[in-house]
């Protein structure tokens, strides 16, 4: 009886560990909104809690880019860059006339375009995604001056494409739907299909990988495209929500989707980038933000608190021993 008694006990422990290594992250974000639901004036209302959903849309688009090019076992440092173009030539092309179509499909091939330039030339050539994609993002800052002159680009964008970003369905903004619409598909992808699963064995053992017949460095180079692609797409629908396109307007992209992402990878499955984590980082971070506005605290307390979060975050999976550090 006493032996059975252990195992209950010491079952119980485990099931309670489980259950806070995994869910502690969401929890916090619970406690957050309820914290801040209490004691800040107008948070806990519909207009402000669109609000927040509408400004982390676009955060969330490219951090799910982020979360498959960190399966695959890499970095991407050109995410907000890429957002930036992205949004100017949209904007730059409407502006002159091009069909919004178009313009899209152009925006979209920039953004894929630079991100399939850092998975070829870090795979081809062996210098690590890191390195690349830094060297790439101060490419993309400087051909984004040079086409702008360092101005915002206005005029000529029509009310069918400001939509994306201004609209609204029953009521909730249309970059809304595109986050749930891109998640849902980047997380069918990651976990249901062949490529996803691919790319999880590449990112989590890239040697046993290759040695399984998975041609790894195609992954690697998917899953950096894929990044590209996201931070495209969000340099447009940002566009469209500003209502022109800014030269810097993706710029707090890079930290804020590393942390999401970073702090994704403490819940659900530690140590490993993964869809619903990286939401919740999004939703995090958005949540802090839009609490301190709402104290009046100046920005860089914002940005403290998302550095410490992060630096937290990794402490945390590292200290399971569950991180997965990324390819060279």
């Amino acid at each position: 009886m006493q032996s059975i008694s252990v195992v209950r006990n010491d079952k119980k422990a485990l099931d309670t560990s489980y259950l806070v290594s995994h869910y502690a992250t969401i929890a916090t974000l619970l406690i957050l909104f309820i914290v801040f639901s209490i004691f800040v004036d107008k948070f806990f209302e519909l207009n402000n809690i669109m609000n927040i959903a509408r400004q982390v849309s676009t955060l969330a688009i490219v951090a799910f880019g982020l979360t498959i090019t960190m399966a695959a076992g890499d970095f991407d440092l050109s995410v907000g860059s890429i957002a930036s173009l992205s949004g100017v030539v949209v904007a730059g092309l409407l502006a002159n006339g091009s069909g919004m179509l178009a313009a899209i499909l152009a925006a979209l091939a920039v953004g894929a375009g630079i991100g399939l330039l850092n998975g070829v030339v870090s795979t081809k050539v062996g210098i690590p995604s890191m390195i690349v994609t830094l060297g790439v993002s101060s490419i993309a800052i400087g051909v984004n001056f040079m086409y702008t002159g360092g101005r915002a680009v206005y005029g000529g964008l029509p009310i069918s494409f400001t939509a994306l970003g201004r609209g609204a369905l029953f009521g909730i903004p249309s970059p809304i739907f595109i986050m749930l619409i891109l998640g849902i598909v980047v997380f069918i992808f990651l976990n249901y299909t062949k490529p996803g699963r691919y790319i999880y064995a590449t990112g989590g053992n890239a040697t046993a990988a290759k040695l399984s017949g998975i041609k790894t460095l195609k992954y690697r180079t998917i899953g950096l495209m894929f990044s590209g692609l996201g931070a495209g797409i969000a340099g447009i629908v940002l566009a469209a929500r500003l209502g022109s396109g800014q030269p810097t307007a993706g710029s707090s992209f890079l930290l804020d989707g590393l942390a999401a992402v970073f702090i994704g990878m403490t819940t659900i499955r530690i140590g490993q980038p993964n869809i619903i984590g990286t939401f919740v980082g999004v939703l995090l971070i958005g949540l802090l933000n839009n609490g301190l506005n709402l104290l009046g605290l100046p920005f860089y307390i914002q940005d403290i608190a998302k550095g410490l979060i992060m630096v937290i975050a990794v402490a945390f999976a590292a200290s399971k021993n569950e991180l997965k550090f990324f390819s060279s």
